[in-house]
């Protein structure tokens, strides 16, 4: 996730709470469904992609879970 200034013809278009959201067509139909939420602190997404071999502490592969 990050803020993008530029609206591409390749991108769908949210309007939630007056504020726009934009995702590339081509990654929306790999992740759909899709949820986005702000618990407070940051946020949370969840998507229809499996989750990688990462084990959470170094976020690059299971290798770094010893």
């Amino acid at each position: 996730m990050a803020i993008d200034n530029e609206k591409k013809a390749s991108d769908q278009v949210f309007d939630i709470g007056g504020f726009e959201y934009l995702i590339d067509k081509d990654f929306m139909a790999k992740v759909t469904p899709v949820k986005i939420d702000f618990n407070g602190f940051g946020f949370m997404i969840s998507s229809s992609l499996p989750q990688g071999g990462a084990c959470g502490g170094c976020g690059s592969s299971s290798e770094c879970c010893g």
